[in-house]
């Protein structure tokens, strides 16, 4: 009698044990917990983006006469299913950055695109293209803005932002947010610059984030939610300890029942 009084007691500790420490408080959980920001507290953020290698750009030229532009446009095969995206809709072509930062443009040959704003190179292009187009209206987007969302998050995944502009906050969003796990207040960002890697990191649960001077993301940039000490003691344990537990509760009441 006096064992099974000993594993009962062994149980109810077993269980206590594990709920103090699945415990968390409301400071780990709940966002944006400092006093509200005012005017005086507000921080202006360039949430511009400068293309890079590698991105891929459409780059439309359009006039009151569209036969003047035509030499600068590439021309869309409408008969080819590649034309098409994948809601069935005719899709430029694209040009490519590459690694010194140029591309190959028609008329007026390699223009260096890198580090350049979308304001900045349509400048640019309105200013060569108007030696021989009146009042040309350029239009350039870029088709390969893509986010990257890991770790404690409900959807984790890579997002096409079509946008061109996307917060830390709107990406979480993207995926789903945060879940029970994820540490709120360490959230990385890894985003390469130059053939660099940098990491900084986001603290969600402050409301100051939204002053973070890389609040607004680039293209390519990483984000990586990184999981509890709850979560990461769980994934230690195997599919035997959850037979374990079972097999301890059902010791427990066997003895609770043979000790009345």
């Amino acid at each position: 009698m006096r064992n099974f009084k000993h594993i009962l007691k062994n149980t109810v500790a077993i269980i206590l044990l594990a709920t103090s420490l699945s415990c968390v408080t409301s400071k780990e959980i709940i966002y944006f917990q400092d006093e509200p920001l005012n005017a005086l507290n507000a921080v202006a953020i360039n949430s511009e983006i400068a293309y890079k290698p590698n991105d891929l750009l459409t780059i439309n030229v359009s006039a009151i006469d569209p036969a003047t532009v035509m030499p600068f446009n590439l021309p869309v095969i409408t008969n080819s299913s590649t034309s098409l995206d994948s809601r069935g809709e005719i899709r430029m072509q694209t040009y490519i950055i590459d690694q010194d930062g140029n591309i190959d443009f028609p008329v007026l040959g390699t223009l260096k695109l890198g580090g350049l704003t979308r304001e900045q190179a349509t400048l640019m292009f309105k200013k060569q293209i108007s030696e021989f187009v009146k009042d040309p209206i350029i239009n350039i987007r870029l088709t390969n803005f893509t986010v990257t969302v890991l770790g404690e998050v409900n959807n984790p995944g890579t997002y096409i932002v079509e946008e061109e502009r996307i917060s830390f906050i709107e990406a979480l969003g993207l995926a789903g947010d945060l879940t029970i796990h994820g540490i709120r207040n360490n959230i990385f960002l890894i985003r390469e610059e130059n053939g660099v890697k940098r990491f900084t990191k986001f603290d969600l649960t402050s409301i100051n984030v939204v002053n973070n001077p890389n609040y607004y993301l680039q293209q390519n940039d990483i984000l990586y939610v990184e999981p509890n000490s709850a979560k990461i003691r769980s994934a230690s344990y195997n599919q035997n300890y959850v037979l374990i537990i079972s097999a301890v509760g059902t010791l427990a009441t066997i003895a609770a029942i043979l000790i009345r």
